[in-house]
């Protein structure tokens, strides 16, 4: 108890070097500091102050003023670069298996799926990293994960290892990776659909009802498919669709994933919940079920998203264009589970 009470001494000598306190308050939740001002440079000064003693402060808005959560900083360790290196030819090996086996026995039609689909997740990713560093946000590199699925991975992680200062940088962490790896998809899109031909339709095959995205591209560039014919895709085409489906499910708006950060840098917490919730529902009337049933997981272990340190300032206007823009994304990347005609 005395050890706990000397602790809040020293956070609030450090806070009341920044803002006007207004007391502590203790509730089920825990403890805070309620303050009467808010200042975004005071704020990241004390983000700075308090690390250096080992705790983190988080600022939200409270009944008309604002109030200062104290989490203690956790020990990440160290990173395993060898892990990422392991990882990632392992992928390449399960990704190369995929591609041969799609395209029917053929090695280098396999080598044009495994580089198109490798390029696309990490790029995503890569712009994951790069925006995590852009904020001073501590994170790995890129973590492929090799599987014997159709397409050979379940894709690729980054591990954030330290908080997010504020909205602006939630947001960049939540959109980058999306935004970065569409714009990689389209031009693999244009060279599989050029790759990809016209044959009759075969009982027994996968369908893949194209996205309004790959729609598009198929519109302009291919003659209307007659009756009782189909396309018949490509590798580097299938990478392509595998590369919006990627987006797409990243960008649901649920918990954790890079919709959800984007949705909580530009709503409250109550908001976000409910979105995730449709997002869930969106998930599971696509026909996606396992992603839904692993979002709904993440909902269950991790009840609330925490925002960013500073949950007060406000996005600026180009991130606001921005999130209108990765809607019209996320609605351009919606397509059902495929099913066998």
């Amino acid at each position: 108890m005395n050890s706990k009470l000397k602790d809040y001494e020293l956070l609030e000598k450090h806070i009341s070097n920044y803002f006007d306190l207004g007391g502590i308050h203790t509730t089920p939740e825990g403890s805070f500091f309620v303050v009467k001002d808010y200042d975004y440079t005071n704020f990241s000064l004390l983000i700075k102050d308090l690390d250096e003693i080992g705790y983190i402060p988080f600022m939200e808005r409270y009944a008309g003023s604002y109030r200062i959560g104290i989490a203690q900083k956790k020990d990440t360790g160290e990173s395993r670069i060898l892990i990422n290196i392991m990882l990632f030819i392992a992928t390449i090996v399960t990704t190369l298996f995929a591609g041969y086996q799609f395209a029917g026995g053929s090695i280098w039609d396999g080598v044009a799926f495994a580089v198109s689909i490798m390029t696309i997740i990490g790029i995503h990713e890569t712009a994951h990293y790069y925006a995590a560093k852009k904020h001073g946000v501590k994170s790995t590199l890129p973590y492929f994960i090799p599987a014997p699925t159709l397409i050979g991975t379940f894709g690729a992680v980054i591990n954030v290892k330290s908080a997010i200062p504020d909205r602006n940088s939630l947001f960049d962490l939540g959109f980058s990776g999306p935004l970065a790896g569409i714009l990689v998809t389209i031009p693999i899109l244009i060279i599989g659909i050029y790759f990809s031909k016209i044959v009759p339709i075969v009982p027994g095959t996968l369908v893949f009802i194209p996205p309004p995205l790959m729609s598009i591209f198929i519109y302009f560039m291919l003659p209307t498919i007659p009756a009782g014919y189909e396309l018949q895709v490509h590798p580097i085409l299938f990478a392509g669709w595998v590369g919006i489906i990627v987006t797409l499910l990243n960008l649901m708006p649920v918990a954790f994933l890079d919709g959800g950060h984007i949705v909580r840098s530009v709503f409250n917490e109550k908001i976000h919940k409910i979105i995730s919730l449709i997002g869930v529902l969106v998930t599971i009337i696509l026909g996606w079920i396992p992603m839904a049933i692993l979002m709904m997981l993440i909902l269950f272990i991790n009840r609330r998203h925490p925002g960013a340190l500073d949950d007060v300032s406000d996005l600026t206007l180009g991130r606001k264009l921005l999130a209108v823009l990765m809607l019209i994304v996320f609605i351009l990347c919606l397509t059902p589970m495929p099913t066998t005609i």
